[in-house]
């Protein structure tokens, strides 16, 4: 078993409703965590991201998505507005959460936790977290959900 302090099940998060969910939950589960942008030209990735998902399929993975105006104050959308541009645009299923900031003295936990591995230059940087919540690898911005390197290393941790 690993240990809590090394694992993202350590941290609660609000869905942009505001309810609250424990990472957790998301236990003997692998993550992909990204943080997202309304308005980034990498945008076009959280329809990737989503047919990523149901590839995958969702009884042992799952995409965590955290908009972000860090970068280029390209998030300019709040709230509901954020989910509803996801799923009316890209047809994004997967959970998004509440806006946050990922960088920075500001950043929410999660991100400073996950920033130990690698800090985000851009919107659209991807964590890959293994079944314990062990970040094992990052894929920069521009790496494409669909790649071959990112399936593979998605499916080598089940």
């Amino acid at each position: 078993m690993s240990d809590q302090s090394k694992s993202v099940h350590q941290f609660k998060v609000k869905f942009i409703n505001g309810t609250e969910k424990k990472l957790s939950e998301y236990k003997n589960k692998v993550l992909l965590i990204v943080n997202i942008a309304s308005g980034c030209g990498f945008a076009p990735q959280l329809h990737e991201l989503q047919k990523l998902r149901e590839q995958i399929g969702v009884d042992d993975f799952e995409i965590l998505g955290f908009p972000s105006n860090d970068f280029g104050r390209q998030e300019p959308l709040e709230g509901e507005a954020i989910a509803t541009f996801c799923e009316v645009n890209y047809g994004v299923q997967f959970p998004v959460f509440e806006k946050i900031m990922v960088r920075g003295e500001q950043a929410h936990p999660l991100f400073k936790f996950l920033t130990q591995s690698s800090t985000p230059r851009w919107n659209f940087h991807k964590y890959l977290i293994n079944k314990d919540g062990e970040v094992v690898d990052y894929f920069f911005p521009f790496t494409k959900p669909l790649s071959s390197k990112v399936k593979k290393k998605i499916q080598r941790l089940f």
